[in-house]
């Protein structure tokens, strides 16, 4: 059973990421709506979610909002921002807020199909022309030192499990290690790479080179 919320204020949008998301899903699926942020809240509240495709222009407020409390209920589900608004203010904050991928709904629907299935294999969710805003932030803003010599080599190792996008527990498995203490060495990790997102994380392990298996 995969379940899904999707957090979107039009009918029409909603019924289309309701077709895309039982094409990109393993069945049966369990799909639930939401037109307003309170509305939102309230469903995130009473149920655990496996991925949640959120708006950020609400009627009531920003889909950002709904991304922190699924995150803050259940930190193992996979929101992604589904939306018409590209700008650096609204990534950043998505991202920021836990947001594991960012669509433009203007991309068809195949393309989306594709890369929300690619999520069960780590790979974030992210719109080309979103991908490229991301690189050009970090190049503008990104610290002139190279935090990830900083990073000790048990880091690294956890740091790669997030790139093949394994879960915590399942980082934890790998390395014979507690769930606790796999989460202190990812707290480090946000630290000093300065990210705050799963979706950071996989894409400084990429550029590392430390999503290739074996390593």
């Amino acid at each position: 059973m995969t379940a899904i919320l999707i957090v979107e204020d039009l009918a029409e949008s909603r019924k289309w990421l309701s077709d895309l998301c039982r094409s990109a899903f393993p069945e049966p699926h369990d799909i639930d709506m939401a037109v307003t942020l309170r509305a939102a809240i309230a469903a995130v509240s009473r149920k655990d979610y496996d991925i949640a495709l959120v708006d950020l222009g609400l009627p009531d407020g920003s889909g950002v909002d709904v991304i922190r409390a699924v995150r803050s209920r259940q930190s193992e589900t996979l929101c992604v921002v589904t939306t018409v608004m590209g700008d650096d203010m609204h990534i950043v904050a998505a991202l920021s807020a836990g947001a594991s991928g960012y669509l433009l709904k203007e991309q068809p629907a195949e393309v989306v199909v594709r890369q929300l299935s690619q999520l069960v294999d780590g790979i974030p969710a992210l719109s080309p022309a979103i991908a490229r805003r991301i690189m050009e932030h970090f190049q503008l803003t990104g610290p002139a030192a190279e935090p990830e010599e900083s990073l000790t080599e048990r880091e690294r190792e956890v740091l790669a499990f997030i790139g093949r996008g394994m879960r915590t527990a399942e980082v934890a498995r790998q390395m014979v290690l507690s769930e606790n203490t796999v989460a202190t060495h990812i707290k480090a990790i946000y630290r000093k790479l300065g990210i705050s997102s799963r979706a950071e994380a996989s894409w400084h392990a990429a550029r590392l080179g430390l999503t290739t298996e074996g390593r």
